[in-house]
């Protein structure tokens, strides 16, 4: 334990060796760049030294590959800290996932004792999404006389009720006010979609918390489940919404052998549920008041960036106190760079890229960073023009692309024969069989005693008839129980391909995505887990049009903040300094929306290992507005940089005096706010 800092060594050691009696649960406040995971494994790895069960800790993350670098973190200081040589394998972590994959596995183990079978499926959010829209329309609000909410919007609505366990009526007045007046047409769709589930004996995303918690309110069963682990670990507890704390509080009542680590000055996710009063509510939870242990010495920045870093976030109003520091001296302040519009923004971060880049800091080693992904259009163009080449974080998700879906589909309609959108998809990948024959399928197997044997009887059109045969020979061994995973995902890829050709002018590109699958499924112990963690947990990206570029071996990194989050850079730029961007004009109806923005802008700030430019047009042009036409609005620096804050940085005005707006000047034109233009749409 020699290379941690007091701070983590004290986080490391709590309650273990000469502390053995400090039964309290802990909490670390690891801010930003602070060795956080680090921390986390050796506090894993010296629980297991002192005797700790691997089988008896729960370690909970937010990504599967999150646990997966933990796992390997934690083996390599075991190996160090007990002197094992490196082919000698170290202590395994099985229950080391994230919270939805952890409660699958839960709610399967327990499956009996609350009224769920055990063979059930998960939808992702995809075909969620689908479903709801199919009851939706079967109940008869697809056909209103005034507009009723797309599917999309309806799971987006019964999601957030779900995590926030707030009321319908107030997720709607403050999150879709537009919606207000269907609060009781959406209660019967949401029971109604929730009765299709049970049907079908599928679960959705948001259920695995809501089952898990629901059975933690059940005291046999919260006390069970928590009798099974000594030490659960919660990493990036700043993210969790109210039914994971609800979950630890239940598990954990007394707080003994609970730590979480989070920073609530990152607490940037409430639009998933998220809710920082978890992390700052923590201390006094339990029946005993938990240890509070925060880092703050930080191994990514210089100093002048975390100086205007602090300083933006000490204005919090509610927070855990903290004020990074760190060895890392330069003299080089973070920058204010005053541009008169956004395309003279575009022209200054395309050419700063540049002369970074020729003083030797790859493209890759920069990142621009950016509010809504619409405010780096401007960018983009420019980066085009001059060559620049670049990736934009987002792009076609693995588990959106049809192919994935078909063939994942195909496994899931194996699995679980009463799965209908899983079915439906299915079986009209068959040439003659439309959603008409499809569906009188599926109502016949939901009526069966036996599924499997009405769908090898079903009698469908003569020109879909060799096809069909096909079909069902694959369906039956997918139902075989002695087949051998992964050789069913063998089998159906070799009946989906033809299927991939003749639907595809692409399918030789899609076929890579199809490969991938088969090569994942290697690494799962059983069909049932591989559904449920790819999931839960898809790669990000599709073999076609998305990730980096394979033409240029630099590259330029543009990014949302929230998908930044976790990231670091050596340089950094952000785009859009402004009040109406940061904050954006569309949260800034409540002080916990404004403080949240706050958040945002110092997440951004501390991406940056060396260099942080903060970049402010001075007006931005807009057309349509009003009566005037197209026109010029001004805008003004963030209000969470205020005037003694701005000592911090270094001021630089582009282009130079003369040549554009200076620093100073005063809008000729009224100013306009956005926020108000925006409000005023919705009325």
């Amino acid at each position: 334990m020699d290379e941690l800092n007091a701070a983590q060594l004290e986080a490391v050691q709590h309650g273990t060796g000469a502390f053995t009696g400090d039964t309290r649960p802990l909490l670390v406040i690891a801010g930003a760049g602070s060795g956080k995971t680090n921390t986390l494994a050796h506090r894993v790895a010296n629980l297991i030294r002192h005797g700790a069960d691997p089988q008896r800790m729960l370690l909970l993350t937010f990504s599967r590959r999150a646990a997966q670098e933990m796992e390997r973190r934690v083996g390599g200081v075991l190996q160090k800290a007990l002197g094992l040589p490196q082919a000698q394998s170290v202590p395994s972590l099985p229950w080391s996932g994230t919270f939805h994959s952890v409660g699958a596995r839960l709610l399967r183990d327990y499956a009996g004792r609350i009224g769920l079978d055990e063979s059930f499926t998960i939808h992702d959010r995809g075909d969620a999404e689908d479903l709801i829209g199919l009851v939706r329309h079967e109940i008869g609000l697809s056909s209103t006389k005034n507009r009723f909410p797309l599917k999309g919007t309806c799971l987006g609505i019964y999601s957030r009720v779900v995590n926030t366990r707030e009321p319908l009526l107030k997720v709607l007045q403050e999150l879709y006010p537009w919606c207000t007046q269907w609060e009781a047409e959406l209660k019967k769709l949401f029971g109604a979609y929730v009765e299709a589930k049970q049907q079908q004996n599928v679960l959705d995303y948001d259920d695995l918390l809501l089952f898990w918690a629901e059975m933690m309110a059940e005291p046999a069963l919260a006390h069970d489940v928590g009798a099974r682990f000594d030490h659960v670990l919660v990493d990036e507890y700043q993210d969790t919404n109210r039914l994971q704390a609800d979950v630890l509080l239940a598990m954990k009542p007394t707080g003994e052998g609970v730590t979480v680590v989070g920073d609530d000055a990152q607490s940037i996710y409430s639009f998933r549920g998220a809710t920082v009063r978890n992390i700052l509510d923590f201390p006094h939870q339990f029946t005993q008041p938990a240890r509070i242990v925060t880092l703050e010495q930080n191994y990514r920045s210089t100093q002048p960036v975390l100086d205007a870093s602090n300083a933006v976030i000490s204005a919090a109003k509610e927070r855990h106190a903290k004020n990074l520091w760190t060895d890392k001296a330069a003299s080089q302040k973070a920058q204010i760079v005053l541009v008169p519009d956004e395309a003279e923004q575009a022209r200054w971060v395309a050419g700063q890229v540049l002369r970074q880049r020729e003083a030797g800091t790859r493209l890759t080693s920069q990142a621009v960073l950016f509010r809504a992904s619409t405010h780096s259009a401007a960018l983009e163009l420019e980066l085009a023009r001059r060559n620049i080449p670049f990736v934009k974080f987002g792009g076609l998700k693995f588990l959106e692309a049809a192919h994935v879906k078909d063939m994942l589909a195909v496994l899931r309609f194996a699995q679980n024969p009463r799965g209908r959108m899983a079915g439906f998809r299915v079986t009209q990948l068959i040439p003659g069989i439309g959603p008409a024959t499809a569906t009188r399928l599926l109502d016949a197997m939901g009526e069966a005693a036996e599924p499997g044997e009405t769908l090898q009887k079903f009698e469908v059109p003569a020109q879909a008839q060799q096809e069909w045969d096909l079909f069902t020979r694959l369906y039956t061994q997918l139902r075989n129980p002695q087949m051998a995973w992964p050789a069913d995902l063998e089998l159906a890829k070799n009946w989906y391909l033809p299927h991939l050709e003749r639907l595809h002018d692409d399918a030789t590109t899609r076929k890579l995505d199809v490969e991938q699958l088969v090569r994942l499924a290697a690494g799962y112990a059983t069909r049932e887990r591989f559904l449920t963690e790819l999931t839960l947990d898809p790669p990000q990206s599709t073999s076609d049009q998305s990730g980096a570029p394979h033409m240029d071996e630099d590259y330029l990194i543009l990014s949302t903040i929230h998908s930044a989050k976790g990231q670091e850079w050596k340089a950094v730029h952000v785009l859009n300094v402004v009040d109406g961007c940061i904050p954006s004009d569309m949260a800034t109806g409540t002080s916990e929306e404004i403080e949240e923005e706050r958040r945002l802008l110092y997440v951004a700030m501390t991406r940056a290992r060396d260099q942080l430019h903060l970049v402010v047009p001075q007006r931005f042009y807009v057309t349509q507005q009003g009566a005037g036409g197209d026109r010029h609005i001004y805008a003004a620096r963030t209000r969470f940089i205020t005037e003694a804050m701005a000592q911090k940085f270094e001021h630089i005005t582009w282009p130079e005096a003369g040549q554009g707006p200076s620093a100073g000047a005063k809008p000729s034109a009224p100013v306009l706010q956005v926020r108000d233009r925006a409000r005023a749409a919705w009325r």
